[in-house]
């Protein structure tokens, strides 16, 4: 045979053994994994929390960052589950020297990374912060304000809240007990009686309906706020200062003439 032929069969016999083994190893090696996205490690955080937030090491750093920055408000996180139960009981978070701020480990994980949304957020405490010297000077002479507070929602926006302190309903009584105190020389059996009904109306008031130490206002405003802890003021002082008579004082105007 000729030696160039024979070369050439060797050398596509060879060719084709590297083909079936390629293929072979192909067919027999298993496909690649497709390993998961690895989770990224969060942790706890200091300060005043409600159930047991967690946050990334990037968001912790900032939260921290976020805190320093508006250190004339006592901010509070919020866990995901917690968010509901945190606003319907905002009132028990009160601090009766800082503004209070709930915000849920949600925000401030995006707003660790996303700079407008981080903008959007910052600009609407920085408001709050603004506005809330304004509102408690309006009010500080009544006494009846114990602290304001603020949530952060989820629709960029927030709500706030005012806890108003019920003992000065009791201040109110004193007054009206010495007020009918002086009105006893003039008619004391009468004011007697009116004196033991109002008693009475009271003690069964609070057995149908109990007595609370604080209520608490919510607004979606800053400017609601003020004007529901305004009327809730000037209504109860109105009536818990007032006797019957002076509270219908005034009521009934005939306008006809």
């Amino acid at each position: 045979m000729d030696v160039g032929i024979m070369n050439s069969s060797i050398h596509a016999s060879s060719e084709a053994y590297a083909a079936k083994e390629a293929k072979q190893t192909k067919e027999t090696k298993p496909a690649k994994e497709n390993k998961p996205t690895e989770e990224v490690k969060k942790y706890g955080v200091s300060g005043r929390t409600v159930g047991q937030p967690k946050l990334s090491e990037n968001a912790k750093k900032y939260y921290e960052e976020l805190k320093s920055k508006f250190q004339n408000m006592d901010f509070i996180l919020v866990s995901k589950d917690m968010k509901e139960m945190a606003k319907a009981n905002a009132g028990s978070f009160a601090n009766p020297h800082k503004m209070v701020v709930l915000i849920d480990e949600e925000k401030i994980e995006r707003m660790a990374t996303d700079e407008q949304y981080r903008k959007q957020y910052e600009g609407i405490i920085a408001s709050a912060g603004n506005k809330l010297p304004q509102l408690q000077k309006t009010l500080e002479k009544s006494g009846k304000v114990k602290a304001f507070g603020m949530q952060i929602n989820d629709n960029g926006a927030a709500s706030f809240f005012a806890v108003m302190d019920n003992a000065f309903k009791s201040q109110a009584k004193r007054l009206e007990k010495q007020r009918a105190e002086k009105k006893e020389e003039k008619k004391a059996a009468e004011k007697k009686a009116e004196k033991a009904k109002r008693e009475e109306q009271l003690k069964e008031k609070r057995l149908s309906k109990g007595e609370e130490s604080e209520t608490v206002i919510y607004a979606d405003s800053f400017e609601e706020l003020k004007l529901k802890v305004e009327d809730y003021i000037f209504e109860h002082m109105a009536d818990t200062v007032k006797t019957d008579s002076e509270r219908y004082l005034g009521t009934h105007i005939d306008f006809k003439g």
